[in-house]
């Protein structure tokens, strides 16, 4: 179906430099960040720096000057100023970035700021920040603070599947909500011409590739999560993460987000969630946006698709379990300000609606 105004309108889409899924990937990490130049920061997500320090090591020695460096924890502009710092100090060639979502961001954040490439090396597929040339930077107490774009996407990714198969599953689950969100979200901008991150319409590959994030997630999630429960990087598995990741990322950045992800902003304003993964609240935000728009059918078909890969259905399952009204207000409230990725949606929303959402997974 053609959306009006199509016709004459500049669309557009992005894509990472590189991407490369293999299971062993990380013995390649030293001879893909040589390409580059001699020297090279590496960014390590402080969860997992003492488990994949020596095989860090062992990859990029013979190969280039690494300095491997522990993460903070946030994506904060303390820890971005901190690695740009780092960086400096060396004078790296090339940032690195080990582990999840916020080192990653942090490391992609700092490189915009040193005018470098990056490297981004994900150790789980819990979110599709990865590919994308968006951080979204937090305050150091953990509340979502803004999403800021870069100029570029990273130069490469490069995904070790043996390695992402032997975290938990949680995460896996997790990288499905955030995927689960990709399609909703970017239909929802086609039927309204919102802008996409690049602040124009997606072209129609991007819709299509936010199909197919769907459509993957839908038929190999459940087995793709027995694969990582095993440790063992199956075909399931290796399908699920290239839609976690790439799909996904793809997805989200040339076709658009919406509701899904504002709800999740406005979920982070409240400590009960805190200690929640992103792509579990977000599978909550593709829920209350379903019922925003009234979506039944739909809506029960993704509450029993998310129950099936371990997310969660209810506001108690991310720790809500007191779910005051002045909390939703809260939430809402966050969700819905002026500016807010909410109002791509094809219909107003108002701080109402989204509290009557909430309610409903009371």
């Amino acid at each position: 179906m053609l959306v009006k105004g199509e016709v004459g309108t500049a669309r557009g889409a992005r894509f990472p430099g590189r991407y490369i899924q293999q299971a062993g990937a990380i013995q390649s990490l030293g001879v893909e960040a040589a390409a580059f130049g001699r020297r090279s920061a590496v960014l390590v997500d402080r969860g997992i720096y003492d488990l994949v320090k020596n095989d860090l090591v062992a990859a990029f020695s013979g190969q280039v000057e690494a300095q491997l460096i522990r993460h903070g924890g946030e994506c904060s502009e303390t820890q971005i100023a901190a690695l740009v710092a780092a960086a400096q100090a060396i004078n790296a060639d090339v940032i690195v970035g080990v582990g999840g979502g916020k080192a990653l961001d942090t490391a992609k954040a700092a490189a915009r700021d040193l005018g470098k490439p990056v490297i981004v090396f994900p150790t789980i597929a819990a979110s599709d920040a990865p590919c994308s040339a968006l951080a979204v930077v937090y305050n150091d107490d953990g509340t979502v603070a803004y999403d800021t774009f870069l100029p570029r996407n990273p130069d490469l990714v490069l995904v070790d599947t043996a390695l992402i198969a032997k975290a938990p599953a949680r995460f896996l689950a997790a990288g499905i909500g955030d995927a689960l969100a990709t399609w909703y979200e970017a239909e929802s901008c086609r039927r309204s011409g919102a802008f996409n991150c690049m602040k124009m319409p997606g072209v129609s590959l991007a819709f299509e590739i936010a199909r197919s994030c769907r459509d993957t997630i839908f038929e190999f999630g459940v087995t793709a999560l027995a694969e990582c429960d095993a440790k063992h990087a199956g075909p399931a598995l290796e399908r699920v993460v290239e839609a976690n990741i790439l799909l996904s990322g793809i997805g989200f950045e040339s076709g658009g987000v919406a509701a899904a992800h504002a709800i999740h902003h406005g979920l982070c304003e409240l400590d009960d969630v805190h200690h929640h993964l992103h792509g579990e609240k977000v599978a909550i935000g593709v829920l209350a946006g379903l019922k925003l728009h009234g979506a039944e059918d739909e809506f029960a078909k993704v509450r029993d698709f998310c129950a099936s890969v371990r997310l969660p259905t209810r506001l108690a399952d991310i720790g809500i379990v007191d779910a005051t009204d002045e909390k939703l207000a809260t939430v809402a409230r966050r969700a819905c300000r002026p500016g807010e990725i909410i109002h791509n949606e094809p219909m107003r929303v108002t701080e109402e609606m989204v509290v009557a959402a909430l309610k409903a997974l009371i």
